[in-house]
């Protein structure tokens, strides 16, 4: 039986740094051949998209058939299972960055537009696109959601701004959790604060 491959449906209106942070990592877990990127409007986001998996101008509500996908989505109703991979082509993530609290875009960006999917969640709280794909992957080769742990939150030590707090969900393996560790990286860095000064004089 084929395995689906894993789509995150680019819905934010900028690659930034921080998303494409989160796609790398995704890339890494479900591998360049199972990875698509659809809905990437750009011709320059698109370039630097093919380096990671495949990737779609349009929607994959108009690449698949929506009897053979599963939505993952947080306000879904159902956990997600080993038997829903069952006779399906893709796993469709949101490629959204977190809100705290969360505003359910999931639901009204892409859910919408599968009215004939399996929409499932992936537990309680927001995970990260990357968390997503893995949580997903393991459930898709037979782990039981309730089987694989999370950590709900997650405090960065940072040297000279002193910490920040993550307030998603967050996959563990090995006891750590699962989070792009370029991510990790630019958080705790001086970058970040000249990105975020740069965004409110509208330079970026």
């Amino acid at each position: 039986m084929a395995r689906p491959i894993f789509v995150i449906e680019h819905l934010e209106p900028e690659l930034g740094k921080w998303l494409l942070f989160e796609y790398e990592h995704a890339a890494e877990i479900a591998g360049k051949n199972r990875l698509m990127f659809t809905n990437v409007k750009k011709a320059d986001e698109r370039q630097i998209l093919s380096k990671l998996g495949m990737v779609e101008e349009k929607s994959a509500a108009e690449i698949f058939s929506h009897e053979k996908v599963i939505i993952l989505d947080p306000k879904a109703e159902l956990p997600l299972k080993p038997e829903d991979f069952a006779n399906k082509e893709a796993v469709v993530v949101g490629g959204i960055l977190g809100d705290h609290p969360p505003r359910g875009r999931t639901r009204k960006l892409l859910t919408r537009r599968f009215p004939k999917a399996v929409v499932r969640n992936i537990g309680k709280g927001q995970f990260s696109i990357d968390g997503a794909v893995y949580v997903a992957k393991l459930v898709g080769e037979g782990t039981p959601l309730e089987a694989i742990p999370v950590k709900k939150g997650l405090t960065l030590k940072i040297n000279k701004h002193g910490e920040i707090y993550l307030p998603y969900a967050y996959p563990l393996r090995d006891g750590k959790p699962v989070i792009s560790q370029k991510l990790v990286a630019y958080l705790c860095s001086d970058e970040i604060v000249e990105d975020e000064e740069k965004l409110l004089k509208g330079e970026l």
